[in-house]
């Protein structure tokens, strides 16, 4: 009896050890269902861009050890080498499991990238962040496009550089981005409000950093320009540049020798600043509570409280997070492509505690509101003297109804 009572118990244990391994077995994580390819510029060009793909892969993983990102970046010269920029975005399209493709920014290029993703991968869906093409053309081959709302930012910037009480408002910029409608419709707005607002309407061109002086030339131009502009237009003028690799010598320069920077072109704590500053953010990586802390603190100590702004979060990095989080749930059919409230929801995954105002893009010739590009922006933080309250500034209707004068 005995020994019948041990074999039954052997026999039980062996069973439990065999249900234990089967449990384990299900448990396991499984291979990823789909994979999601974002591209974004270098560092040199667009590093929050990149940083927020990079904290995707580290939410997600990489492709290449068994995540569901997909990483690539496209040439600093872009305009050059548009036809490699194509090539290595529609080649994202050739993994079979790829799923959702997200192009920030979306330079010119990305369209044709789209339309030749869309014919033999229409499955995929295609996402756009600050495109720089027309948004008809654009619109045409996105899901979902997102800008930073360069209509009604039109207007709030030079709102609020009379608020700081600046006479004169520089713009910086080149022919590439002027013949963009988007960045040269802002432009139009810009020169109006300041007409409207008061202000003294200066414009100057630098050289494009996708030419063949390269992001080290023109960035030196910008470093040898700007204490003259200061000196020509005066210590209350407001300066604003359109390209990202222009952003930091423009800071380093005003805040040695006067002048305001309202914000930057796609603003960000990182945008230009650490860099300016000579400060180390890499203890306070992806926590913008305490790097817009530590940046603001560099600004007092160098005595440029009140004249340098920026948005809380990171734009570049906000979109990147927030388009890979918005298509992981739409795969996982937890959100809805067509949902603006979905999108802004997985914007927030990157800007916790911040809000976001947006409006579906208007065209100006017709009255027609697209449903897949969608304008945005948050309020303006003035680093020593806090929230512009920009937000809450009503733009006046005529500013939407502008059309784009394409410049020669």
């Amino acid at each position: 009896m005995k020994r019948l009572v041990m074999v039954l118990l052997v026999c039980g244990a062996l069973v439990l050890a065999g249900c234990s391994k089967k449990e384990t077995a299900v448990a396991a994580p499984a291979a990823p269902t789909y994979h999601i390819g974002i591209m974004t510029g270098t560092v040199s060009q667009s590093e929050d861009d990149l940083r927020g793909a990079e904290e995707l892969i580290a939410r997600y993983g990489s492709v290449d050890k068994g995540g569901i990102i997909q990483h690539v970046t496209y040439p600093d010269n872009f305009m050059a080498q548009q036809e490699t920029m194509i090539t290595q975005l529609t080649t994202l399209a050739d993994d079979p499991l790829m799923k959702a493709i997200i192009m920030n920014q979306a330079v010119p290029g990305t369209a044709e990238g789209f339309r030749r993703i869309r014919e033999k991968r229409p499955d995929i869906l295609l996402f756009a962040g600050q495109p720089q093409e027309d948004p008809l053309v654009i619109q045409k081959v996105v899901d979902v496009a997102i800008n930073a709302d360069f209509v009604s930012r039109g207007y709030t910037i030079p709102w609020i550089a009379k608020q700081l009480g600046c006479d004169t408002f520089v713009h910086i910029s080149f022919p590439r981005h002027m013949s963009s409608q988007t960045l040269g419709l802002r432009r139009q707005i810009f020169e109006e409000a300041c007409k409207d607002l008061g202000l003294k309407w200066v414009f100057v061109t630098a050289p494009d950093p996708t030419s063949d002086v390269g992001v080290a030339g023109a960035q030196q131009y910008i470093m040898e320009q700007t204490p003259q502009w200061v000196a020509q237009y005066g210590k209350n003028s407001a300066f604003f540049c359109t390209n990202d690799a222009h952003t930091e010598p423009l800071i380093r320069q005003l805040m040695q020798y006067g002048g305001y920077f309202p914000e930057a072109s796609l603003p960000a704590p990182i945008m230009g600043y650490p860099g300016a500053l000579g400060i180390d953010l890499s203890a306070e990586k992806g926590d913008f509570p305490a790097i817009l802390k530590k940046v603001e603190q560099a600004i007092i100590d160098k005595g440029g409280a009140g004249r340098f702004g920026t948005w809380a979060y990171s734009y570049g990095f906000s979109v990147s997070v927030g388009f890979g989080e918005f298509a992981k749930r739409i795969l996982d059919g937890k959100a809805k492509v067509d949902s603006r409230d979905d999108l802004f929801a997985a914007l927030g995954e990157a800007t916790p505690g911040a809000q976001w105002k947006g409006n579906y893009y208007q065209d100006p010739a017709t009255g027609v509101k697209a449903r897949n590009q969608i304008l945005v922006y948050m309020d303006t933080y003035m680093f020593g003297k806090g929230y512009m309250k920009a937000t809450d500034v009503v733009v006046p209707e005529k500013y939407y109804n502008i059309t784009f004068q394409r410049q020669n």
